[in-house]
Formats: structure tokens, sequence, C-alpha cells
């Protein structure tokens, strides 16, 4: 894939100099560092935001093959890159847009199989007036060419050799983005795993508990219960709706529950030996579970989260 004019400017421009990745997963912004920028009178920008995040250096060029209305509200970009992007299961983007000033950050949705499979990475996107997701609900088409690099130290990047972890999986709203991705990877590393016998990979448990506001918010919901259904002794999932009017679907209401995610739903699925907890939504949900798992006994290095504002 060349790398037209602007992306040699925008590389030039935007190159910074991070830190090589870090290991299997993050601890992120501790308490107070959280409520600096929580209540920061300007809002700060992805690039402020995540400053202190390892990132990758290179910046590559991709164009947008495929776009998908997810919800009402959410649009799903499928975005071809070139062979040598690479990423982590959890991990965000730094999105460069031509003629938009302000550089967008999003969660890829999608895991590293589909990227070894078809070098392709997904984007979900919920509308805002924020300049990078209003391009994507308002400009962006087919074959619009974009930059991108990778970012952040919230991801799932097991080795062969690692002991196995069961995984707790808490979103709110858009929040599923990176733990869908992870769901994903875990779903694949478990196909290798029948593939070869079980030589591959130790793999515990995932069970994810996803809260949105109806069922119409529940991105990625088929394919969720889907791979749970596929691979029920390893993975499982509770969809939380917190303002449903309407019926839930028959083939929904065995995986819907009414309310928010409870303490005692989080409760009965934490061993404070071998669960990892990765949690992805908006600060107060964040900052509420957190303590509710570290109330729980659950070590603060096996709590993992992403805040996103």
């Amino acid at each position: 894939m060349r790398v037209p004019g602007f992306w040699s400017f925008a590389a030039r421009s935007f190159s910074l100099q991070f830190p090589a990745a870090g290991p299997l997963c993050c601890r992120l912004l501790g308490p107070s560092q959280a409520t600096r920028n929580m209540s920061s009178k300007r809002k700060m920008d992805h690039l402020e935001r995540t400053a202190g995040n390892n990132r990758q250096n290179a910046l590559y060029p991709a164009e947008v093959r495929g776009i998908i209305n997810e919800s009402e509200t959410v649009k799903r970009l499928r975005i071809a890159v070139p062979p040598d992007f690479s990423f982590k299961a959890g991990q965000w983007v730094d999105l460069f847009i031509p003629g938009v000033e302000k550089v967008g950050g999003f969660s890829m949705c999608s895991g590293p199989g589909l990227l070894q499979r078809e070098g392709i990475v997904e984007l979900a996107v919920k509308y805002a007036k924020h300049p990078p997701a209003h391009w994507i609900h308002t400009m962006c088409t087919v074959g619009s060419q974009v930059a991108m690099r990778v970012g952040g130290d919230f991801f799932f990047d097991p080795s062969p050799s690692d002991p196995s972890v069961d995984l707790l999986l808490v979103a709110g709203g858009v929040g599923i983005n990176p733990l869908y991705s992870i769901l994903l990877h875990t779903s694949d590393l478990l196909h290798r795993n029948q593939a070869s016998g079980g030589r591959d990979f130790n793999i515990g448990s995932a069970h994810l508990c996803y809260s949105a506001k109806n069922t119409q918010e529940l991105l990625f919901k088929s394919s969720i219960i889907a791979a749970c259904l596929e691979f029920p002794d390893k993975l499982s999932c509770d969809l939380h709706v917190t303002q449903q009017i309407t019926a839930v679907d028959s083939h929904l209401q065995p995986f819907i529950n009414r309310g928010r995610i409870t303490e005692e739903e989080l409760r009965s699925h934490v061993d404070l030996q071998r669960t990892l907890c990765f949690l992805c939504g908006p600060p107060p949900m964040i900052e509420t579970l957190s303590k509710t798992l570290l109330d729980f006994g659950l070590p603060k290095d096996r709590i993992l989260f992403e805040k996103w504002w």
C-alpha cells in the first residue's frame, strides 16, 4: 500500500517517540490521576489524554472498505491496512483523517485473527459532534483514505507458556469495543486449541457482563451469543438493558437482564486466585465497579480498566 504525500507529511508531523509495547496487559490510571483528568475545565483531547500510554512509532495508511450500521447511533468501519500492521486485542488507534484537525482515538472491535485472515481491522464509532466521530457518521465513504497508529496498554495477549486465567469482562455502552476484541481473540485461541488438541494455549474461561440502554444498543450481541453457545464450558455472558421499553426478542431473552450490573453478579464470577478483570465504559461506572472488585478482595493488579470520555 503506497503512502501518499499527505501521509508522509502526517507521519513527520505526528511522529513522537514512545516506549515499546508492554507485557500481557496494563494497569491504567490510578484514582488520583483519573480525578485530575475528569475535573479539568477544558476537556482533554485523545492525544493529550493518552500521552503517557505506549504507542507504536509507525503511522500506517489505511482505506475504508466497508461501513455497517451497527445500531441507530453506531457505525462500524471495516478498514484495510498494510501487511505489517499489528495490534493486541483491546488496543486502540490514533485515527488521522484528511481535513480534520483533531485526531480520533477509537478502540478496535475486531480481533487480531480477522487481521491475520483478511488484512482488516474494525472500529465501531458512536455518533458525536467530536470532529473525528462526526466525520465518520457524515462524510466517510467506502474508499476514504485515513491513517492509523496503534497504541494502548489495555490488552490481552497471552503466550503459550502463560498459566491460564479466568477473564471477567465488564462493559458499558460503546466500552464493549476493546472487550469484544478480547472475547474474539479468546474464541480464536480456543479454536486453535481445538485444532492442536489443546497443545497451544492455556485458556481459562471468559465471562462478559455488558450493559446498554436497550437491546438495539447492545452491539455485537448476536455474535457474542454465538461464541458463548459454541464454547459453553469456556465462554458466557450476561447482557443488561437499563431503559428497555419494547419487548425483548425471544431468542435474546435467555441472555437479557433488566437493570444495571449488580454486585452479586460480579461476585459470582470472581475467583481471587484466577480472575483477571477488564473494565471499559463511562468513568463513573468504572470507578464504582473497580471499588466493588477491590472490596471483594481482588488484587488491584488484576483489575484493568480503560475509561472513555
